[in-house]
């Protein structure tokens, strides 16, 4: 017995239904909401850090006025002078009053004070200090940051932009011994300064920043002044909440100058820790 030619045609059409049909799984792909990170929500946003470097300073003095044409010494603050390494204190702060847009103060306060005996002799400021004369000394390096940050990339999980700053840079070495007035050594000068900066979210809570900024005057421009001044800061941060974090890194700074008279090579590198507040 057949089944009736409008059965077969229903049967039919609802297996060819069947066989086309689109899962409803298929059919319906929630699109997933992007992580939200922490840390990037704020306007005002300051920090304090221990750093812990390994200081590489050098300085000379030469003689000046009556004494002018003297030369001075390459004095080591570690092997000459007794410098020991220790821990220095950072501050930042960074104000954000738009979203690509960064105004930034750090400030690095970075003192050594010792006293030792010269293994050697040396000539400083167009004074003679004789070997085995004991010597107090100090050096005070101020070291500031002024900086504008434009970030030209945005991103769900980090951001890329480039940095432009003035480092005002003051050093001042001081030796005191008991047969030879104080004498001291000061250059001061503001240093302009290019770089960029970067930063990428590993985990919603978690991001690596690195930043590069430097500068290098010529001697060729006048053999008198010269400068160059390279700045290498990589660090994580730990969030809590968009309000809290922890940091760790690993700067490098290195600066060399010459001033007249007066030079320096001062290299410092080293991890540091600190924490982060945002408003």
């Amino acid at each position: 017995m057949s089944l009736p030619r409008p059965t077969i045609s229903t049967i039919a059409c609802t297996l060819a239904a069947l066989a086309l049909a689109v899962p409803a799984s298929a059919q319906f792909r929630p699109r997933m909401a992007p992580e939200q990170v922490f840390g990037e929500n704020y306007h005002v946003e300051g920090g304090i850090a221990f750093w812990f470097p390994t200081a590489d300073l050098v300085v000379q003095s030469g003689g000046s006025g009556a004494l002018s044409g003297l030369e001075g010494t390459d004095i080591s603050a570690k092997n000459d002078l007794g410098l020991q390494d220790k821990a220095l204190p950072q501050f930042n702060l960074v104000l954000r009053p738009a979203r690509h847009h960064k105004l930034r103060v750090q400030y690095i306060a970075i003192k050594y004070e010792q006293t030792g005996v010269l293994p050697r002799s040396i000539d400083f400021n167009g004074q003679r200090y004789q070997i085995g004369l004991p010597v107090n000394s100090s050096l005070d390096w101020k070291a500031l940051r002024l900086s504008y940050e434009y970030d030209f990339v945005l991103k769900e999980r980090g951001f890329a932009g480039f940095i432009i700053e003035d480092k005002q840079t003051d050093v001042r070495v001081d030796l005191q011994t008991p047969l030879i007035p104080a004498q001291f050594a000061h250059a001061q000068s503001p240093i302009p300064a290019l770089g960029g900066i970067g930063r990428f979210y590993i985990a919603p809570r978690l991001a690596v920043t690195g930043e590069v900024t430097g500068f290098r005057l010529p001697e060729s421009i006048d053999d008198r002044y010269r400068a160059h001044y390279v700045d290498v800061d990589i660090y994580a941060t730990v969030n809590a909440n968009n309000n809290i974090g922890v940091q760790a890194g690993y700067r490098s700074l290195d600066l060399g100058y010459k001033f007249k008279e007066d030079s320096g090579s001062m290299t410092l590198k080293g991890v540091y820790v600190g924490i982060v507040a945002r408003y």
